[in-house]
């Protein structure tokens, strides 16, 4: 009899444990992203990044020309995210982000000339985002030619699917989707769901 008791007061011991640890278990596995992510951002901040509050930048974000850079409040930058201003001299941002927006893993933002994202959008993972293409001539490679720079306009509350491209001179209006793998060439109105190589639109929100 004693032994029983023993045996379901550890039962429910155990129980209890197991409970609670399940409880703390996402709390426990945010701590060291959390603390890293601080630092991280502190980092980026002391060399030039203009970074609103709040906001968390996972392991392996690769960043350059953090002064071209400009980011709001409560932004979510998942494991692998780039962003990827040109590598030269500018005065101003080359990408500017708002806020409210999640970046799943390995998102790039490759930005020559001007890349901007409104607020609360969403970013599948392994989108691709660029401003630019490289120059095509006769006789040259690309890497000799030098970029052709525009710029991407992303507005509020979109969303984009897993490994989807988004390239020079596009607008994304408020609302939109894009589905996964898309390639998008031309702007998109407000509200329009996008899909397929090249995206086209298969429906109106």
């Amino acid at each position: 009899m004693k032994i029983e008791r023993l045996w379901g007061a550890s039962l429910i011991s155990g129980s209890f444990v197991n409970s609670e640890m399940w409880r703390l278990e996402p709390i426990l596995l945010r701590i060291p992203r959390g603390f890293t992510s601080r630092v991280r951002i502190k980092i980026y901040r002391a060399l030039g990044m203009r970074i609103g509050k709040h906001n968390r930048m996972e392991g392996r974000t690769r960043v350059r020309r953090c002064s071209q850079i400009s980011i709001g409040d409560y932004n979510a930058f998942t494991e692998g995210s780039w962003l990827w201003p040109e590598d030269s001299d500018f005065s101003g941002a080359r990408i500017r982000i708002g806020s409210f927006n999640y970046f799943n893993r390995n998102v790039m933002i490759d930005a020559c000339g001007s890349i901007v994202i409104g607020d609360n959008n969403m970013f599948g993972p392994d989108v691709y985002i660029t401003d630019s293409n490289h120059r095509y001539r006769d006789g040259l490679r690309p890497n000799e030619t030098a970029m052709d720079p525009g710029q991407v306009r992303i507005g509020n509350g979109c969303w984009i699917g897993a490994k989807a491209v988004i390239l020079k001179d596009v607008e994304l209006g408020d609302g939109c989707v894009v589905g996964a793998g898309a390639v998008v060439t031309r702007s998109v109105p407000q509200g329009e769901i996008v899909a397929g190589v090249p995206a086209r639109a298969i429906k109106k929100k």
